[in-house]
């Protein structure tokens, strides 16, 4: 077959299948559909990263034994380009044609979402770290998992943290894309924005991937509103704080759902970066105690050597996946679907990620830390105990910066 030939059988199928070496036929054969390409690549390159690394770290100790086999685990990799028609015919492809041992999964809820709806028709389970929406869960599917706490209560703890702040803020602005995962944040704010005698002055939803904030700013200017919460991807975040530096709108608090935990998007900001809050479900702890790597410092420092940029806790969720497959595998001591579906149910251990024990929906719940940029560090501000780090606050005017 040509060079021009391959291409074009690329092109008619939408992606071409990526993957750092071919399966042998002693190899365990996990697939994934991950946006590498369109406009969220840039967190979606965490799941393909991690997937790699940490099945080679696994290779590397000698694979994962299923029953009295030594088996090693390959990766079969789709670039979905940030569609998700594209991802749930290419999850298809992975079963019914590639014919993949167990699933990994895409990144944002849209896309698990849907491609959850190919693992439950084939029957063949999904681990996947990138899908926090609770719809994902609610439908009583058996061969979904995740590893992102609910995103009903992302805000949970910033909430929290907020009627410990002197000032107290008392009015705050809600605003969320339009999308399954951002939708269901907002859903579940409400309520703990009520029960924390705040008052929403704004509720406001926006078109995913949207550019453009001024009007939505001006609004918060007008209300004149304590706090900001936004629940949003990477790019619509950078746009915001870019927009509101320049319309001079600064509340006493503004926190979001993403980027604030990307080295990334603090080097896109710059200074601008300084006081945004933001959450994580993991920090590169080396209290976090792990079979493979040792613990989550070490896992981060590894990261960070290979691929040259830090791992959040995308890239840890997306190796907590694959750790969860493989001590699945070792536990049911069968490469069969449903045998190591029922054994993912029962999983309970140490991951570098933090303890993999999954409810009965098939959903972990971590607590999410507040976190804050605080000039060229981020600091871990508030937890399930309180304060841990004094938090920078309340937020200068952008001009007394």
């Amino acid at each position: 077959m040509s060079n021009m030939t391959m291409r074009l059988a690329g092109a008619l199928f939408g992606a071409v299948a990526l993957s750092s070496f071919p399966a042998m036929a002693e190899d365990l054969v996990l697939g994934a559909s991950v946006q590498l390409t369109g406009p969220v690549a840039n967190t979606g390159r965490y799941y393909k990263d991690a997937y790699q690394f940490t099945i080679d770290k696994i290779n590397e100790a000698g694979g994962v034994k299923v029953g009295d086999k030594q088996l090693k685990l390959a990766l079969k990799l789709y670039d979905n380009q940030s569609d998700v028609n594209l991802s749930v015919r290419q999850y298809t492809q992975l079963v019914s044609q590639d014919k993949v041992n167990l699933l990994l999964g895409p990144f944002a809820s849209n896309f698990a979402l849907a491609d959850s709806a190919v693992s439950e028709k084939y029957q063949v389970p999904m681990v996947q770290g990138g899908g926090a929406s609770d719809q994902i869960f609610s439908r009583k599917f058996k061969y979904i998992f995740g590893t992102l706490a609910p995103a009903s209560n992302y805000f949970g703890s910033t909430v929290a943290m907020m009627k410990e702040l002197d000032p107290a803020p008392k009015s705050v602005a809600l605003l969320y894309a339009d999308d399954a995962f951002d939708v269901s944040v907002a859903d579940g704010t409400r309520p703990l924005l009520k029960d924390a005698g705040l008052t929403i002055a704004l509720d406001e939803r926006y078109t995913s991937n949207a550019s453009d904030f001024n009007s939505l700013l001006s609004q918060i200017k007008s209300a004149n509103v304590d706090a900001v919460l936004v629940a949003g991807h990477e790019t619509e975040i950078l746009n915001f704080v870019r927009q509101a530096k320049s319309l001079a709108v600064a509340p006493k608090i503004y926190s979001f759902t993403v980027g604030v935990p990307s080295e990334d998007f603090r080097k896109a900001l710059g200074k601008d970066a300084d006081y945004a809050f933001g959450m994580s479900a993991w920090l590169p702890s080396a209290d976090l105690k792990d079979k493979w790597f040792g613990d989550a410092a070490a896992f981060a420092e590894a990261y960070k050597a290979k691929f040259g940029y830090e791992p959040d806790y995308h890239a840890a969720s997306g190796a907590a996946d694959v750790e969860a497959l493989a001590q699945a595998l070792e536990d049911a001591g069968a490469t069969d679907p449903k045998a190591v579906r029922d054994a993912i149910t029962k999983l309970n251990f140490d991951s570098l990620y933090g303890k993999i024990a999954f409810a009965e929906n098939g959903q972990i719940d971590l607590p999410q830390v507040v976190i804050q940029v605080q000039g060229d560090t981020l600091a871990a501000v508030y937890g399930a105990k309180g304060f841990i780090e004094k938090p920078k606050y309340p937020m200068p005017a952008w001009n007394a910066r």
